[in-house]
This record gives structure tokens, sequence and C-alpha cells, in this order.
């Protein structure tokens, strides 16, 4: 699974070698924290999946990790059978959502709310 670090001015999402094969991706996810608008806890990530998959892996239901395309840009997921996930609404950069399943998702939007000064790394 992802390992999600919070840290004072951004979110790095660190991809297994498992994950980056199949999303077709070499490169670990970092978010400016200033580019995140919303954060939101689902227990169905699969109803926040939208467009078509561009470029990864897809087991409905199962796992999907990858670039999903829509008409107005482009989402990463990371999303793993029926667990809770995040999903982070974005303004800038590469992505304008990121739904990423994670064990501790009320941990992860605590971390967001603390001011970026006062932050401590997460470790997920």
């Amino acid at each position: 699974m992802a390992k999600l670090r919070v840290h004072p001015d951004r979110v790095e999402v660190h991809l297994t070698p498992t994950e980056k094969s199949l999303a077709f991706r070499g490169a670990d996810i970092v978010i400016q924290r200033e580019d995140i608008r919303s954060a939101t806890i689902t227990d169905d990530p699969w109803i926040w999946i939208r467009g078509i998959r561009r470029r990864g892996s897809e087991v409905p239901l199962v796992v999907a990790v990858g670039v999903w395309k829509y008409h107005g840009g482009s989402d990463f997921v990371i999303v793993k059978g029926k667990r809770q996930a995040v999903v982070l609404e974005l303004s800038g950069g590469e992505f304008a959502r990121l739904i990423v399943s994670t064990n501790h998702a009320a941990e992860l939007i605590d971390r967001l709310k603390v001011p970026p000064e006062a932050a401590t790394p997460l470790v997920d």
C-alpha cells in the first residue's frame, strides 16, 4: 500500500514498486499543501472514480491504480478493494483529484487541518 507523508509544505505519496508498475509511473506523487482545496473520507472510493483509464491498471472492485482522464483533466487513483479512502480535490498541479485507499484516513484528514508551520510528518 502507498505510504502517505504529510509535511508542512507538501503531501507525498510514495508508491510501492508494484503500484508504480500497475500505474505505468516511475515517480512518486508530490502535492503542495496550498493546492489542496478539500479532503473527504469515503467508505466507497469506487463511486469517486470518473472518466476513463488513460494509464494504469484496473480490476473492477478489486484494484485501480493509475491516471483516469475526464473532460476537465486527470485524476490519480490508488483504490484497493472496499478499503476506506481519502479524496483530495486539488487546484493546481498534475492532477485535479487524488483518490487513495488508506487505513489511516481520519488521521490523514486531521494532519491536513493542522496549520502547515505546526505539522509533523505523518507516515502511513
